[in-house]
């Protein structure tokens, strides 16, 4: 799986979501950055990067 399709699936996962509270949902495509604001007010940043494997099976 690539990392823009990762991304994207998180998105529309997060955008199609009820009952999280989300009120606003931003992309920062460039810094692989969702933003993601709760009803609540809090906010939350999730950085999206791929890696290595780091427990092979």
């Amino acid at each position: 799986m690539e990392l823009n399709y990762f991304k994207d699936k998180l998105f529309d996962l997060l955008n199609d979501s009820e009952g999280m509270g989300i009120t606003d949902l931003n992309s920062d495509e460039q810094n692989n950055l969702l933003t993601v604001r709760t009803e609540d007010g809090n906010v939350f940043e999730i950085v999206c990067q791929q890696t290595e494997d780091k427990h092979p099976k």
